[in-house]
């Protein structure tokens, strides 16, 4: 059967083709309003921010030249040589990022805990007081927005140099960031389970364990990993502070101009947090029923 072409009559045409020129155009400014919003706020960050372009590049030479300082030099011939003057310290940084990996754990597992607490009291579909859920919903607010690193900052002051101070300040930090994406997942639970189950009276703990938990674990289980490695990355920064972990020796050999140290140590976190991403990325593909799509 032959295709057969409809052809409006110039009539009809006409409309339409206006109607798309509209919305065309109405497209176009649009994009042309939000381009120049986006111009106007890079300036006036820029001027804020002292941002001086011929300084930029004066300097470009120092920040490239950096990078050169701190590759080793390996020749094939004395390879296992280099290699060796290169990671002359891996026993003491392989322990230190150890330490990194562990205080992520437990700044995590910790911050998990209290997310996954205080999400129930959050979301509207679960706490019917609006008092409560605004105070819990601040406060995961207050836990997110300081840094981590002023939080070791002062846990530090409190606890003294260590990995303690640190694990507390992913902790904090960690229970806020966890705690609005699992509220916002308890948010789009089908709630039909819940009705059914309060209908057969179940108290609100009963109804979070068997009838909201059973839709919301895998999802809660794979944001726990995408945080923990995020807070393998903080471990180190908070480390730049005595908080433990590899971080105080990495920002003692940039000090010190220890290139080859800088650029060891750098490797070392690198092949961690590569190895960390791989590993729960399938791990959170096999939570999510990925590997089934």
């Amino acid at each position: 059967m032959a295709n057969s072409l409809l052809i409006l009559p110039g009539q009809q045409l006409q409309p339409i083709r206006a109607s798309y020129e509209r919305t065309a155009a109405k497209r176009r400014r649009q994009s042309y309003f939000v381009l120049l919003a986006l111009t106007a706020l890079t300036g006036a960050a820029a001027l804020a921010g002292e941002v001086s372009l011929s300084k930029l590049f004066a300097n470009i030479n120092k920040f490239t030249d950096y990078f050169r300082g701190i590759v080793p030099q390996l020749r094939l011939d004395h390879l296992w040589a280099d290699l060796g003057e290169w990671m002359w310290n891996i026993e003491v940084w392989g322990k230190l990022i150890l330490d990194t990996l562990l205080i992520a754990y437990c700044g995590t597992l910790l911050g998990f805990l209290g997310g996954f607490t205080l999400c129930f009291f959050a979301a509207p579909n679960l706490m019917p007081n609006a008092g409560v859920r605004f105070a819990v919903r601040r406060f995961l607010e207050f836990c997110r927005s300081v840094p981590a690193l002023v939080f070791a900052l002062i846990f530090i002051l409190a606890f003294g140099l260590g990995p303690i101070a640190g694990i507390f300040a992913i902790a904090i930090h960690a229970a806020g960031a966890l705690g609005k994406l699992f509220t916002e997942a308890v948010e789009n639970i089908d709630m039909k389970p819940v009705d059914g189950v309060k209908a057969c009276g179940a108290k609100w703990t009963g109804a979070i364990r068997y009838a909201v938990l059973p839709q919301i674990l895998p999802s809660f289980a794979s944001y726990g990993l995408l945080r923990f490695e995020i807070n393998v990355r903080e471990s180190t920064v908070i480390g730049f502070v005595g908080a433990g972990g590899i971080g105080q020796d990495f920002l003692e050999a940039i000090r010190k101009s220890c290139y080859s140290d800088v650029s060891a140590i750098l490797v070392l976190i690198t092949v961690t947090v590569f190895v960390i991403d791989i590993v729960s990325g399938r791990l959170r593909h096999r939570l999510i029923g990925f590997e089934k799509l």
